[in-house]
């Protein structure tokens, strides 16, 4: 016997809560040791790690709320779990990490960045459609 349907919106919605508030987390730190690590430190390799890794944090946790709007605007308010819109946001994250590493060895450009973001939204389309259950496919 499943839970009532109120229960499984409240869920859906106290995890949506809870990400919302990681992001916030996320976005605050990973902004802040991200402007101490440019302007204090030297860029040898160690460091290079340290840029990418934070820039990861910060651009999930920037994407994080806008991702949230855009699945309550679209796909309805509680259909997407809080680990959806997470997983959602991570994508974002590797995007813009791979285009400033991209940047940074000087090869991206309009086709490449767009052929990246076309691929991560081909694989966020096949997960979600791995997803849905199977009562409500046609």
């Amino acid at each position: 016997m499943s839970a009532a349907p109120g229960i499984n919106r409240k869920r859906r919605l106290a995890g949506q809560n809870g990400v919302l508030i990681a992001s916030g987390v996320m976005a605050g730190v990973g902004w802040a040791l991200l402007y101490q690590l440019v302007t204090t430190v030297t860029p040898l390799a160690f460091p290079r790690w340290i840029f990418f890794i934070l820039l990861y944090i910060a651009a999930t946790g920037t994407a994080l709320p806008f991702v949230w709007i855009l699945n309550r605007r679209f796909v309805g308010r509680f259909s997407a779990s809080g680990g959806m819109m997470l997983r959602e946001s991570m994508w974002v994250g590797l995007f813009v990490m791979i285009a400033s590493w991209l940047q940074m060895i000087r090869t991206l450009n309009f086709v490449t960045g767009g052929f990246l973001a076309l691929g991560l939204v081909v694989i966020e389309i096949f997960l979600r459609m791995r997803e849905r259950p199977r009562d409500e496919t046609p």
